[in-house]
């Protein structure tokens, strides 16, 4: 990146605005607005793991509520599920570095995720979600904003049909079940990956690829792995297919239910029979 004379935060949000406004912010306002992922007096709680993603996400929507004609408020939370001290001093420099103020709460998710026989990244990520849900909502949010991207959904739409034996994709936005009043927002549902990781070396920012403690002592998740797996993949279509991301995203919103066998909706399943 080019020495501008501003400072980290405001190089990086004026890079936002300047050289990736097309593939980062409109997609970005373009997802809060198709999917409605703000209204007038949400206060919410942007998860900050430590990770490019969600940073991203914080900025981004830092920036919106200056601009924003309705009025919502933001919090940025950072659990702590037993960092290492370094892990956590990045966390806190980078969060420096962009002018968030960032809020920790502890926890003892890794110390619980490595004693579980099996699963453990899925035993963490569930219960990262729990505590997130809970520590927002006890600070009066109503909303947590999570930084899946674009390139999360496709690859999660191709999991759940490859392995899952399933047609399943990450919404843009879910109520909580165990959370009354609570719901999960997705900002940077239409940003691709690369253009994050585009965005991060321009502007020199280095953040946290994995801080899990569980996965420092053990071979990659079976998530993990079989995510890497959909990323080859994808790669190697690209070359004859370009747009095979796109239609992968696509298709999960063009669903042609006439031709489905069967489906399950609200815990009731249906079959093609029914309506025979």
């Amino acid at each position: 990146m080019k020495k501008s004379g501003l400072s980290p935060a405001r190089a990086a949000e004026r890079s936002i605005q300047k050289k990736y406004v097309k593939t980062i912010w409109n997609p970005f306002v373009g997802a809060v607005k198709r999917y409605r992922l703000l209204a007038p007096g949400d206060r919410i709680a942007v998860c900050i793991s430590g990770g490019k993603d969600s940073f991203l996400t914080a900025k981004l929507l830092q920036m919106l509520q200056r601009h924003s004609e309705q009025p919502f408020e933001l919090i940025f939370l950072c659990m702590d599920p037993g960092y290492s001290p370094q892990n956590r001093e990045a966390i806190l420099q980078n969060a420096a570095r962009l002018e968030l103020p960032v809020s920790f709460f502890e926890t003892n998710i890794f110390a619980v995720a490595d004693k579980a026989d099996r699963s453990p990244c899925y035993l963490c990520a569930r219960m990262r979600r729990g505590h997130l849900y809970k520590e927002a909502q006890r600070r009066g949010c109503n909303k947590i904003a999570l930084g899946h991207h674009f390139s999360d959904v496709v690859e999660t739409t191709l999991m759940s049909m490859l392995y899952g034996a399933q047609i399943q994709t990450m919404p843009p936005k879910l109520r909580s079940r165990n959370f009354e009043g609570m719901e999960l927002i997705r900002p940077l549902y239409c940003v691709h990956e690369d253009d994050i990781l585009a965005w991060q070396r321009y502007n020199g920012l280095e953040f946290l690829r994995c801080a899990c403690r569980v996965a420092e002592k053990n071979a990659v998740s079976d998530d993990g792995s079989k995510r890497q797996e959909m990323k080859l993949l994808l790669r190697e279509m690209k070359k004859t297919h370009p747009t095979v991301e796109k239609c992968v995203f696509q298709s999960m919103h063009n669903v042609r239910l006439d031709t489905v066998i069967s489906y399950t909706r609200k815990g009731a399943e249906y079959s093609f029979l029914d309506d025979y």
